[in-house]
C-alpha cells in the first residue's frame, strides 16, 4: 500500500518478498512478472514539504525485481520492520517528538512491540537519549541500517512513519489514537507521579520558567519569578536538562509552565492534565507560536495562555526606524525570505517582559490551576 497524499510524510507499506540493502540505500520487492518492474526514490522522514530538511535525508530506492534476480538473503526476519529516518533536526526536542516520536508512535503502536526498527540518518545519541521509548515500542534491537553490507529480509515492511498534524494525532483515523494516550503512554514509559494537577500534595502550584541562554532570551525572568512567587506561585527558573527521565519527572511536578516561543515548550507533553501553558510570543512569531504550541494544547488537556509582545518589551525595539515594516508587517519580511525572517525574529530578538501586564496573565494562570 502506498500512501503519498499525506502532506507530511510518504509511507509505503509492503507485504511480500522484501530484501534490503543498507548500504546501497536499496529495497528490492520480489514481483512474479516482468511487465511493469518499475523503481522509484523515498526518504522516510515525515516533513517532505521542508525542502531544506529533506535535502539532508538519505533517499532509498525501491525496485521491483523478479524472484530469480534478488540479492541472496543473509539473514531472514520473521517479524515486521519499520525503517525510518532520524532526521537532521534530532537535536531540537519539537522536531524529536513532532517529526519523529509521534509518529513513530502512531506508527508501531499497533505491532504490540513486535517490529523491529530499522534506522537511516542515525544520531546515535538520539537513540540513547530516547530508548525508553523506543524499548516500549519495540522488543527487539535497533538496527542502524546505513552501513550493513548484507541483505536481510522481510515479508512485512513499513518504509516511513505516519504523520498527522504538527505535535498532534487524529483520533478519527485508524488506528484511532489521540495525542492524550499518547501523553498516557509516556506517563507509563518514564513512570510519572501526576495525571492531573489534582494530584498535587502541596497548597501553592508550582510554575517553571523554562531558562533560554542564547536566542529569544527572556531577560528579566528572575523578576517575573519573584512576582509569581509574590501572587502564590512556587516558582524555579530552570534549563531544560537533557536527560529525558529528569525532564519527563521534573516538568510532570509543575501545574505552569512559562517560557518564550521555542523548542523548550515541547515539554508541556510531560505536564499533568489541566496545567497550564503560558506562551511568551514575541514580535512577528505570532503564526509558529499558535500552530506549534497554541493548537496543540487543546487536544492535550492543558490550557493555554499566549503573551503576545509589544513593540516596547522587545529587543528590537529601538533598532529600526519607528515605521519599519519589522514592527508594522513582519509578513513582509518573511516575504524576502526566511533566513532574514530567522534571522530578524528568532535568531537575534530578546524580551523584557512589562510586570505590570504580566501580572494580569499569571493572576489568570492561578485562577485556572485553583478552579
Amino acid at each position: 500500500m502506498y500512501n503519498f497524499s499525506n502532506s507530511r510524510s510518504d509511507v509505503v507499506e509492503i507485504n511480500g518478498d522484501i530484501r534490503i540493502h543498507g548500504k546501497s540505500s536499496t529495497i528490492f520487492i520480489a514481483s512474479s512478472s516482468e511487465r511493469g518492474l518499475h523503481s522509484w526514490t523515498v526518504m522516510p522522514y515525515p516533513r517532505k514539504a521542508d525542502l531544506s530538511a529533506m535535502q539532508r535525508v538519505r533517499k532509498w530506492t525501491m525496485k521491483f525485481q523478479v524472484a530469480e534476480k534478488l540479492p541472496d538473503c543473509i539473514r531472514t526476519f520473521s517479524i515486521p520492520t519499520v525503517l525510518f529516518s532520524t532526521g537532521d533536526f534530532s537535536s531540537n526536542p519539537y522536531h524529536d517528538f513532532s517529526d519523529l516520536l509521534i509518529p513513530l508512535y502512531l506508527t508501531a503502536r499497533p505491532f504490540n512491540q513486535t517490529l523491529l526498527f530499522l534506522i537511516t540518518d542515525n544520531h546515535q545519541p538520539w537513540i540513547s537519549k530516547y530508548r525508553p521509548i523506543l524499548e516500549r515500542l519495540s522488543k527487539h534491537d535497533i538496527i542502524e541500517i546505513d552501513k550493513r553490507d548484507e541483505v536481510i529480509c522481510f515479508a512485512r515492511t513499513t518504509f516511513g512513519l505516519k504523520a498527522h498534524e504538527e505535535l498532534g494525532l487524529n483520533s478519527s483515523e485508524f488506528p484511532y489514537y489521540s495525542i492524550r494516550d499518547f501523553r498516557q503512554f509516556l506517563r507509563s514509559t518514564y513512570s510519572l507521579d501526576r495525571t492531573s494537577i489534582n494530584d498535587r500534595s502541596r497548597s501553592r502550584p508550582r510554575m517553571l520558567i523554562i531558562s533560554r541562554k542564547n536566542t529569544r532570551v527572556f531577560k528579566n525572568e528572575g523578576e517575573v519569578a519573584e512576582m509569581g512567587k509574590s501572587l502564590g506561585f512556587d516558582v524555579l527558573v530552570e534549563d531544560i536538562p537533557c536527560n529525558m527521565t529528569i525532564v519527563a519527572r521534573f516538568v510532570n511536578s509543575f501545574d505552569v509552565m512559562v517560557g518564550v516561543h521555542g523548542a523548550g515548550l515541547t515539554n508541556m507533553v510531560f505536564l499533568p492534565d489541566n496545567a497550564v501553558l503560558i506562551q511568551i510570543i514575541p514580535l512577528g512569531l505570532e503564526s509558529s507560536a499558535r500552530r506549534y504550541y497554541d493548537s496543540p494544547t487543546k487536544d492535550m488537556t492543558l490550557r493555554y495562555i499566549g503573551y503576545k509582545v509589544s513593540v516596547n518589551e522587545s529587543s528590537l525595539f529601538g533598532k529600526y526606524p519607528p515605521d519599519s515594516e519589522v514592527y508594522r508587517d513582519p509578513s513582509a519580511v518573511r516575504s524576502r525570505g526566511y533566513l532574514r525572517f530567522r534571522s530578524t525574529y528568532m535568531d537575534n530578538q530578546d524580551v523584557n517582559i512589562d510586570l505590570g501586564r504580566f501580572r494580569e496573565t499569571l493572576l489568570n494562570a492561578l485562577q485556572l490551576v485553583r478552579n
